[in-house]
């Protein structure tokens, strides 16, 4: 089926954080904010996209969460702002965070080599100059090309396979997965996007904090901001708050498993756009959410500070750690998109104007899902379509 006209008449939007809306930075906001909803409606309409949630950020506070649709079509139910949505590879952007503590506590430097924290030897000629620089910015040399053929997914739970085997099959001698290596190019040479890179991030992380780096993150970073609607896990999500996914079959809308996958650190957290929203605070206004220092503002310039890698496609325009920069509107963004089955996001940040938005829905990306979520992006960043 094609989602309704009657599913986007139902939306509703939620204002937080005062009077400031998306059309804050616009010259009338009460009409702006009205035509910000007819916008994302029609939007929604022509791509079929069932539930969106959207989330403003300025000056390090959420000025506006918003929230359309249907986080589940057969039953009914709305999205709401406690709507936990998976995120996928925005997920990336924590992990860079939590690296950058790592940073700002002097425990390493985004230069050094990543093999003397490493428990294993990982297959393949300069392995051994691996920075975690290079994981963070993808030119690391680690190949997706055969994690994409044995797709580790699983539907409808947790993965049951622990990030360390998965890693030690990919990347050592003799692995399952390793063949005669996983390494394609030498290190700092090539831009080859690698969600393998990040899991390996995740076990370093984890050993370099001396615990599980998601509880690392979850005692530094999530309890702090008070951020109470995200996980780590399709378990740990309250089945009253998950968002049904959506893909498209033979041209119609249709109801999906949601997957998990062992290397969650490449876009496992599930979040509501108010939690997500607050962590893209921090990298849009210097390393702090409301009146809180996350990372220095040194780290965030480093995260943001954009490169031209070889190798790099032609519809970014610079790669930093974990974040990226492409087009949108008139004008060049730091921004980072996730998908998977049944979800489609992104994030954006203008350091510029320490402003920058979450958005979240539960569709898988299509042409027209893309084309439809990047005019909602423009008009909530008070940019051109």
């Amino acid at each position: 089926m094609t989602v309704d006209r009657l599913l986007l008449s139902r939306r509703r939007a939620l204002i937080g954080g005062g009077a400031l809306t998306a059309a804050a930075m616009l010259a009338r906001p009460a009409l702006a904010a009205s035509r910000l909803d007819d916008l994302v409606a029609a939007q929604m309409a022509k791509a079929s996209i069932p539930g969106l949630a959207l989330g403003i950020t300025q000056n390090g506070r959420v000025t506006a969460t918003r929230v359309y649709g249907l986080a589940d079509v057969a039953h009914r139910r709305p999205v709401t702002r406690d709507s936990m949505f998976h995120i996928a590879s925005v997920t990336k952007t924590v992990i860079a965070l939590a690296f950058m503590r790592l940073v700002d506590q002097r425990r390493i430097a985004l230069d050094d080599a990543i093999a003397p924290h490493l428990d294993f030897t990982i297959l393949g000629k300069g392995a051994s100059a691996i920075t975690f620089r290079h994981l963070l910015m993808h030119v690391s040399g680690i190949s997706d090309a055969r994690y994409y053929d044995i797709d580790l997914r699983e539907r409808g739970h947790d993965a049951r396979l622990p990030l360390e085997e998965l890693l030690k099959a990919y990347l050592t001698k003799g692995g399952r997965y390793a063949g005669n290596g996983n390494l394609k190019s030498a290190p700092g040479t090539t831009w080859d996007y690698s969600n393998i890179g990040y899991g390996l991030l995740g076990h370093l992380g984890s050993r370099i904090a001396g615990r599980d780096l998601r509880r690392e993150i979850d005692e530094h970073i999530f309890r702090p901001m008070g951020l109470r609607r995200i996980a780590w896990t399709i378990a740990d999500t309250p089945a009253t708050l998950r968002v049904t996914p959506y893909d498209v079959v033979d041209g119609k809308v249709a109801a999906t498993d949601p997957v998990g996958f062992p290397d969650w650190p490449a876009g496992m957290i599930r979040a509501s756009i108010g939690d997500l929203t607050r962590l893209v605070a921090i990298a849009a206004n210097r390393g702090m959410a409301a009146e809180q220092r996350i990372v220095s503002a040194p780290s965030v310039a480093a995260m943001l500070d954009m490169q031209r890698p070889a190798g790099l496609p032609a519809w970014l325009s610079g790669q930093g750690l974990a974040w990226q920069q492409s087009a949108l509107g008139d004008r060049p963004l730091a921004n980072h998109w996730g998908g998977d089955p049944g979800v489609f996001t992104m994030a954006y940040v203008d350091p510029a104007r320490r402003t920058g938005i979450a958005l979240l829905s539960n569709l898988s990306a299509t042409e027209e899902s893309r084309a439809a979520m990047k005019t909602i992006a423009a008009a909530a960043m008070g940019l051109p379509g």
